[in-house]
């Protein structure tokens, strides 16, 4: 091996290391809990009673026709819809500091149609324009990306504290004391 091979190997380690430390936990915890904030909601939106059929539909040897239904709102087809378009509600999200704690992280302004027209109280929120919902989004598109099959297996088992299990437990983005005991 030459000697610009092993450079280029040792400064891919470094450099592939430092990239993941850097991640802004602000900015990933956030854009994580948003995630599963949102495909909460989205799944609350559906009728429980709309199923669909997974599987092969296979003849049994007794000539019965094997026919699974799962709920559509947890099928694995819907949930992986659900999730190319998860990141898209970013723009509802900016930055916002809990006036008590000072503590920062993103959270949604935009209220959503059952809301009541409820609106959060804007003086603490950030507007940061379109860089810090770019940022979020951008957040959020890797996570999807690492996590996508894990994302969902939770939601698809129906798990409790899936913001929990998914942002602190599994990705580890939600890693601070502050985090933890939050909105998780």
């Amino acid at each position: 091996m030459g000697p610009w091979i092993v450079l280029v190997i040792v400064a891919s380690a470094v450099f592939s290391r430092g990239a993941e430390g850097k991640r802004d936990e602000v900015l990933y915890c956030s854009a994580c809990m948003a995630i599963a904030d949102e495909l909460n909601y989205s799944i609350s939106k559906i009728d429980p009673k709309k199923t669909v059929h997974v599987g092969g539909f296979r003849l049994n040897p007794d000539g019965t026709l094997t026919d699974k239904k799962v709920p559509l709102a947890r099928s694995e087809t819907h949930l992986s819809e659900l999730l190319e378009r998860v990141c898209e509600s970013m723009s509802d999200y900016a930055l916002y500091e809990d006036p008590d704690t000072t503590e920062k992280r993103y959270r949604r302004f935009a209220p959503r149609n059952n809301d009541g027209g409820n609106f959060p109280d804007f003086k603490h929120f950030k507007f940061e324009g379109p860089e810090g919902s770019n940022s979020l989004k951008f957040a959020c598109e890797t996570i999807v990306e690492e996590l996508e099959d894990d994302i969902v297996s939770l939601f698809t088992h129906a798990d409790t504290h899936v913001a929990q299990k998914l942002c602190s437990e599994l990705s580890g983005h939600c890693k601070s004391s502050a985090f933890q005991h939050s909105e998780l």
